[in-house]
């Protein structure tokens, strides 16, 4: 065997075991009445940080498993960067997750279950997936409406020699 080859085999089971973490918290999750969602981050340097869904507990939906993984990553490592992390979750990303994912500069997402098997159980995204695909904005209207300072606050920022860029 090659040692790339050893190197992705090392990988996969790498995946697996993280997977079957997010899979396993959200089921207990599930079973102390919270959302059946778990998410695990693991850094470049091998930190690992779970969240679970916490919608319900918190009154919060946005309190999403892989959320509460990437608050709590982004908390403790003092940083909202998170260069070189994948997200193991137990069910594919809501279009919500794979945004904050994204904005946490995730390097790549992977998913157990995916939005059809969480449609089957209750939890159906479908609606938010078509939104996001489509130019209709029935479901919720975004307007435009230009105002003279809209683009002060940008400019605040952009000549604030304090700023944080990300």
């Amino acid at each position: 065997m090659t040692a790339d080859a050893a190197d992705a085999t090392s990988g996969a089971r790498s995946d697996q075991a993280h997977l079957a973490r997010a899979v396993a918290i959200a089921t207990a999750n599930a079973a102390e009445g919270g959302g059946p969602f778990g998410a695990v981050i693991v850094t470049a340097d091998g930190r690992s940080f779970e969240g679970v869904n916490r919608v319900t507990a918190l009154s919060d939906p946005t309190a999403h498993a892989e959320v509460t993984a990437i608050r709590a990553a982004c908390a403790t490592l003092g940083t909202f960067d998170l260069h070189g992390a994948v997200l193991y979750t137990s069910c594919e990303p809501c279009p919500m997750c794979l945004g904050a994912a994204l904005w946490a500069r995730v390097d790549r997402v992977v998913f157990a279950a995916d939005r059809h098997d969480a449609a089957d159980a209750g939890f159906d995204d479908a609606a938010f997936y078509a939104y996001f695909a489509s130019t209709d904005r029935a479901l919720m209207p975004v307007q435009q409406h230009p105002t003279d300072a809209r683009t002060a606050p940008f400019h605040a920022w952009r000549t604030n020699p304090a700023r944080t860029a990300y």
